[in-house]
C-alpha cells in the first residue's frame, strides 16, 4: 500500500494551532460556543482542538461533546456490514449555542449532512459551523463546504486520507494511502 504523507506531526500541530486561534478570533472566550466532535474520527480531533483552545484561553468551563451520527446516515439500512455504534455525549443545551462541528476528513459531505440532523435532535443551535482537519475538494455529492479547513488535498477516489495519532498509531500524521 502506497502512502505519501499529507502532513508531518510537525505539520499537524502547526494546522491544529492554527485552526485554535481561527476559533478563538471568531467564538472569543467559547461562553455561547461549543464543540462536538463527530464519532468516530472526529473525535480526536475536537479533543486535541479543545486542549489547544482551553489552553490559550486558560478556561476549562467549554462545552465538548461527541456526536453519533449512525442512525442518522442516509445508507444505514442498505449497507452490507454491521453498524459500528458509539457513544453520543452531549450533556450540554445545545438551543442557543453556536456549535463547532468537528471530523477529521470532508469528503462527500453525507456525514456532515448526518451531523446536521442529529445535532438537530437535540434542539435548535444558534449556528452551526464546520471545522475539518483535511477538506477533500472536489468530491462533494452534497452542497457542504468547511468554514475551518487544515488543508486541502486533491484526490482520486481510489485513495482515502488517513489520520494517525500517537495514541491509536504509535505515530501522528495525515497520510494519502491508495486503496
Amino acid at each position: 500500500m502506497k502512502e505519501k504523507t499529507l502532513l508531518n506531526h510537525r505539520e499537524l500541530y502547526v494546522t491544529l494551532e492554527r485552526l485554535a486561534y481561527q476559533l478563538i478570533e471568531n467564538h472569543g472566550d467559547f461562553s455561547h460556543s461549543a464543540i462536538i466532535g463527530i464519532q468516530p474520527r472526529g473525535v480526536s480531533v475536537a479533543k486535541k482542538i479543545y486542549s489547544l483552545v482551553s489552553s490559550i484561553l486558560n478556561v476549562e468551563d467549554i462545552k465538548l461533546g461527541f456526536l453519533d451520527i449512525t442512525f442518522f446516515r442516509d445508507d444505514f439500512r442498505i449497507k452490507k456490514d454491521s453498524l459500528k455504534v458509539s457513544k453520543t455525549s452531549i450533556d450540554f443545551l445545545v438551543d442557543g449555542k453556536k456549535i463547532i462541528l468537528i471530523d477529521d476528513v470532508l469528503y462527500s459531505g453525507r456525514s456532515v449532512c448526518s451531523a446536521f440532523a442529529a445535532i438537530n435532535s437535540f434542539g435548535r443551535p444558534l449556528k452551526i459551523e464546520l471545522l475539518t482537519l483535511i477538506d477533500r475538494r472536489f468530491s462533494r455529492d452534497t452542497p457542504i463546504q468547511a468554514d475551518y479547513k487544515g488543508k486541502e488535498v486533491d484526490s482520486f477516489n481510489t485513495e482515502r486520507v488517513v489520520v494517525k495519532w500517537e495514541e491509536t498509531h504509535g505515530e501522528e500524521g495525515v497520510f494519502l494511502v491508495d486503496n
